[in-house]
């Protein structure tokens, strides 16, 4: 998987080990571990899936990472982009409104000796001041439109990447804070994720 990955283009060598470390067929139902490795998403329950390897790899990168960071994320589900965090970050502040996935994800990051990972039960939308400001925020689901409290969350210097746009038709969006103030964004591409229900997302 990880091969096919830097054929395709990933270059960020750190990702790419994080990658490796972390079992995927260990984070989806035992029906679905002959397809871990596949490169799309897979179903894990209440409606929810496992990113596909590209996806995690491309938000990963995008975060440009190097280990000293606190990073925010935004819809925990499987841990699997949690996990691949806690490899590249110094700590992770991950947020999830689905208590099975919540409680599922602490007990699988547990089993992965990935220490560094925190999970919160909570509206994702709204972020978590109380950890605030992060250096890096990556958002898992899709949003109608970039949430305000995590773009004000940011530290200056930091990125966020995350899924923006009507259903269907999504963009995958970096925003840089800038130091002097203000935001600078960049589109990546087009992608599909599961809806970002919350108040500053869509309603359940």
């Amino acid at each position: 998987m990880v091969e096919r990955l830097a054929r395709r283009g990933l270059r960020d060598a750190r990702v790419l080990a994080a990658l490796e470390a972390v079992p995927r067929h260990w984070l989806v139902p035992e029906v679905l571990h002959g397809q871990a490795y596949r490169d799309h998403a897979l179903p894990i329950g209440d409606g929810q899936t496992i990113s596909a390897p590209s996806t995690v790899a491309a938000m990963s990168e995008a975060l440009a990472l190097r280990g000293s960071e606190s990073v925010l994320e935004i819809g925990t589900g499987s841990s699997y982009q949690a996990a691949v965090l806690g490899l590249l970050a110094e700590r992770v502040v991950s947020i999830e409104r689905l208590p099975r996935l919540a409680a599922a994800a602490r007990r699988a990051l547990d089993r992965l000796g990935i220490r560094n990972v925190v999970v919160h039960l909570g509206d994702g939308s709204v972020g978590r001041l109380a950890d605030a400001p992060y250096d890096a925020i990556v958002v898992t689901a899709g949003a109608p439109g970039l949430p305000q409290p995590l773009l004000a969350q940011l530290a200056p210097g930091g990125r966020l990447v995350a899924p923006v746009g009507p259903r269907g038709a999504q963009r995958l969006m970096r925003v840089w804070r800038q130091t002097e103030g203000g935001f600078r964004t960049e589109e990546l591409g087009p992608c599909r994720f599961v809806d970002l229900v919350g108040r500053h997302g869509w309603a359940a």
